[in-house]
């Protein structure tokens, strides 16, 4: 790579540095501007009447009396949008075999999960809505829903054009794991796997705010979303208007790990709503509304095992995924990646030399699921991390031994895993070593075991584990999806010598605007405080992909320190011109231009000035150029991977079956770290909801398929009083295929954090003779229950 990031490292450098978020202050100060904040001239509210019912056919629907209530100015069903808006397919080209039925912006002939929206009703304020909405008299047959999971998938098909509940299936088998389990000194070791659904339960519910603007031909859409230009894609495909006619404006978000950036039904029938009656109409979903459309997650029953040799070197994984993804799959980025992603990365940071596995993606009648934070990670690493520890006591090895023998070296790069990932570098060798030393592996075994002595049951749980960063156009682009793989930068010097990027990437709470402002100033050698960066608005923007899969930094991060360098170069070309030297001796540093000695010659805002007000004192022909683009996508990789390691340190009350988190251990290297104090806190949020994970959020339904934890005090979350110290350090390997190095780190906590807390859980129950625990999340009565207490 040509001039690596190190050539132009200065003491004053804002790489590496903890530089807080410019928008945090305005934010605690309660002065964020939401989708619900905004008020336009003439708006309406939008409510939803919603199926009661997980499978019902639609027999009749009479809207008469909703329309004539006071307020309403309109009411909408699917007839009345068919005109409008076309059906969409969640598919992607090359998942061979991937197939779901047509979608709509309401349920047509029947209704597929509770919580489906069937109408619309469009009124002056939401209370007049939903009065309006509880007037529409609707008829339903009520039908049978499918059973779970693999039962599903041997009855009767959910859309009978498909024939069958088998949405996507895939095989891996390769080493010959057959053979390696056959082999008569082979350990082997098995379990079943159980994930509980669960969803992102976002600070700000999903929000939209849509404005068809009749004179101009135009729609205008506030969104609390991250990809606003992927949005303007689907809005222009499916309505029918030119890309031009639509822009899209994410301001402040208010959180979204992945929840908001999906198709979701009643979004697009809002802004179906809005072109039909001509005037802006806004949706904000209520917690109840979120719990039953928001997407889920992570619902997958696994049956695994391991076989190991008599000393301790993995010689096979064998593992069968039935998962379930309700009763679509999610436009436009499909619910089929998750499955898929726990068959590409289970066992992947082990020497493994055979894997077989088999996927089944299975038909529900439940609320869709889709990519949520770290989208297949935790489940792959609940259940190798879970076969490790299994395969460890059977061989009478310490846990870490077992580890540390099996990882990949971290000179065996670069490495192709057994399902075809391909790992640039990695260090999970010199990462699992660290996070030993940081917890003091030793001093907690011996803490432990005088713990024990006294009757008192605390585990440690290990797990290692890589995360997929930086996706290229091979992970969407090549499937048909309206998903961009590049971001783009603006920057642009003002007249003044302060900095304005602009970004494609977005912002929901991760510090990205901060480690645009950080790269940019860096390059330019100007104080951050004067960058000011805009990202969320089609029309300011350049066009991107935005912010999910841990990109924002990558690739986000990469396209400003490209354009940086190239407006650096315009500014040093300038300063050469007026003061007769060779750019090439000159630089920037500290906001002035200086010599080959260092010495200032020229200040930015007096280049700004020359540049934009007396071009007249510059040389004929030169040409000033302050406003930059760059785009940058990755090109030699599908994907940068990260890795890391987690420990959990904990007490089990057999008892009460109460789970105490003493400490949790986190290293991670993510490439380049930019900003040490962002990059922490987004591990450690990521550490949080994987225990949620492991210990308290689970998606329940009855037998008729119907939401049982439709509210926040049925649905349990992480409180900060339940929450343990979580330590953070850092391994950094950059990436060589940018100049930056970076790669994400929005995922990591999530990756391993269930695994490490299950496997500490275990670990504290094994004098116990308890059961093994594999079903997420551990509650104190699957812990009674494996103790044989109830």
């Amino acid at each position: 790579m040509d001039n690596p990031l190190s050539d132009l490292d200065r003491p004053n450098s804002y790489i590496g540095r903890s530089v807080p978020r410019p928008n945090a202050a305005r934010l605690l100060a309660g002065q964020g501007r939401y989708v619900d904040d905004l008020r336009l001239p003439r708006m309406l509210h939008a409510a939803f009447l919603r199926s009661p019912f997980a499978h019902a056919r639609i027999v009749s629907v009479d809207t008469a009396a909703a329309r004539a209530m006071q307020g309403v100015a309109g009411v909408f069903t699917r007839a009345d949008m068919d005109g409008v808006c076309t059906p969409w397919v969640g598919t992607l080209a090359h998942f061979t075999g991937l197939k779901s039925a047509p979608q709509g912006p309401l349920a047509g002939e029947r209704a597929t999960w509770q919580g489906e929206p069937v109408a619309i009703v469009c009124a002056r304020s939401r209370a007049e809505a939903e009065d309006a909405a509880a007037l529409i008299d609707i008829e339903w047959e009520e039908l049978e829903p499918l059973p779970p999971l693999a039962a599903a998938l041997e009855a009767a098909p959910l859309h009978p054009e498909l024939r069958d509940n088998l949405a996507f299936t895939r095989a891996v088998d390769v080493g010959g794991a057959d053979s390696a389990f056959a082999l008569e000194d082979s350990v082997v070791v098995e379990a079943a796997f159980r994930t509980g659904r669960h969803t992102g339960v976002t600070l700000e519910p999903r929000a939209i705010l849509a404005d068809w603007q009749p004179g101009e031909e135009k729609l205008t859409v506030h969104h609390s979303f991250q990809a606003p230009h992927m949005m303007r894609e689907v809005l222009s495909k499916h309505l029918a208007l030119p890309e031009a006619a639509v822009r899209v404006v994410c301001g402040d978000v208010g959180g979204s790990f992945g929840i908001k950036v999906h198709i979701y039904p009643d979004e697009i029938a809002t802004c179906v709503a809005s072109r039909l009656l001509g005037r802006p109409v806004k949706f904000i979903a209520d917690r109840l509304e979120s719990f039953t459309s928001d997407i889920h997650c992570r619902d997958h029953e696994v049956a695994a095992r391991l076989a190991v040799g008599p000393d301790g070197r993995l010689r096979a994984l064998e593992m069968d995924d039935v998962t379930g993804i309700g009763p679509y799959s999610v436009y436009p980025r499909t619910s089929a990646v998750e499955g898929n992603q726990v068959v590409n990365l289970t066992g992947s940071w082990y020497a493994l030399p055979a894997y077989k596995a088999r996927l089944r993606v299975a038909f529900q009648t439940r609320t869709p699921t889709c990519q949520y934070r770290a989208v297949g990670h935790p489940v792959a690493v609940a259940v190798t991390e879970g076969l490790m520890d299994l395969a460890a006591e059977r061989l009478g090895m310490d846990p870490a031994a077992l580890r540390r023998l099996n990882l990949i070296p971290d000179d065996a790069y670069p490495h192709t895993s057994p399902a075809g990932l391909r790992f640039e570098a990695l260090s999970l060798q010199k990462s699992f070593d660290k996070l030993l030393a940081m917890m003091d592996y030793d001093a907690l075994r011996r803490d432990q075991a005088e713990a024990r002595s006294r009757g008192v049951y605390r585990g440690i749980g290990l797990a290692s584990f890589v995360e997929l960063t930086n996706p290229g156009p091979a992970f969407y682009g090549i499937g048909g999806a309206p998903i961009s793989a590049q971001d783009g930068t603006m920057v642009r010097l003002d007249p003044g010598g302060s900095v304005t990027v602009s970004s494609s990437v977005t912002e929901q709470g991760q510090g990205t605007e901060a480690v645009l402002a950080q790269v940019v100033a860096h390059q330019l050698s100007i104080p951050v405080k004067d960058v000011r960066v805009v990202t969320g608005d089609t029309e300011r923007t350049p066009y991107g992909g935005g912010t999910w899969a841990s990109r924002g930094a990558g690739i986000g991060g990469e396209s400003a320190l490209q354009a940086a360098r190239a407006l650096k170069a315009n500014i040093l070309a300038l300063a050469g011109a007026v003061m007769q030297a060779d750019p090439s001796d000159l630089d920037l540093r500290d906001g002035q231009v200086v010599d080959a000695a260092g010495a200032p010659r020229m200040a930015m805002a007096e280049v700004g000035r020359l540049g934009y007000f007396r071009v007249d004192l510059l040389p004929p022909g030169f040409q000033p150029e302050f406003s930059v683009i760059r785009h940058w996508l990755p090109r030699q990789y599908p994907f940068a991977f990260t890795n890391g390691a987690q420990a959990s340190y904990l007490e089990v009350d057999p008892d009460t079956g109460f789970v105490k988190l003493l400490g949790h251990w986190v290293v991670e290297d993510c490439g380049t770290v930019i900003n040490p104090l962002l990059v922490d806190e987004q591990v450690r949020g990521g550490v949080v909801q994987g225990i949620g994970a492991a210990l308290l959020e689970e998606c329940l339904y009855d037998e008729r398929d119907n939401l049982l934890t439709g509210s926040m005090a049925d649905y349990l979350v992480p409180m900060m009083g339940e929450m343990p110290d979580i330590a953070v350090g850092h391994v950094e390997t950059p990436t060589k295929e940018s100049v930056l190095g970076a790669k994400g780190a929005g995922e990591a906590g999530t990756a391993g954090a269930p695994a490490a807390v299950m496997n500490a859980i275990n670990d504290a129950l094994r004098p116990l003779g308890a059961a093994k625990i594999q079903q997420q999340p551990a509650t104190p009565e699957r812990i009674l229950r494996a103790l044989g207490k109830v």
